[in-house]
């Protein structure tokens, strides 16, 4: 291909995404207006059931947010042009810690742990990932130019 490409991901690749990292954004609608915010988080996988678990200060903006959210993580190589998105698009919970060793179970252990006592589950009703595919490089010295 001698263009740039977009894929669309498999749910399995982007489950497997969301699985390997800790760090996303969290875009939430508060007094009619949309705000993005950096959130550890940890996928969980359990009964069939897929949630994205994150904890939060009580009181705070997510907290206070309208149900409806979006989160995303993504990865970006600026040098070869290329990197991939995962969206999940869900429903915002308040959850109990202590209700079925949720705690001990999937704490998504925030790089902030003082007053991050309100735990929130997003309930996906959408999880889609794209990756952006480079245009392949034509190097003046390629075998093209000879044949």
């Amino acid at each position: 291909m001698d263009e740039a490409w977009l894929e669309q991901l498999p749910i399995e690749d982007c489950l497997s995404l969301l699985g390997q990292r800790s760090v996303g954004r969290i875009a939430v609608i508060v007094d009619g207006a949309p705000i993005v915010l950096p959130v550890n988080y940890r996928l969980v996988q359990t009964s069939g059931l897929t949630w994205v678990a994150i904890r939060t200060r009580p009181g705070g903006v997510i907290e206070h947010a309208d149900m409806s959210v979006a989160f995303e993580i993504d990865d970006i190589d600026l040098a070869h042009r290329q990197g991939w998105s995962v969206l999940v698009r869900g429903t915002l919970h308040p959850v109990d810690p202590d209700a079925a060793d949720f705690r001990e179970r999937f704490d998504p252990e925030p790089w902030l742990q003082a007053d991050r006592d309100a735990w929130l589950i997003i309930e996906p009703f959408s999880i889609s990932g794209r990756a952006l595919h480079p245009a392949e490089v034509e190097w003046a010295f390629h075998i093209r130019g000879y044949l």
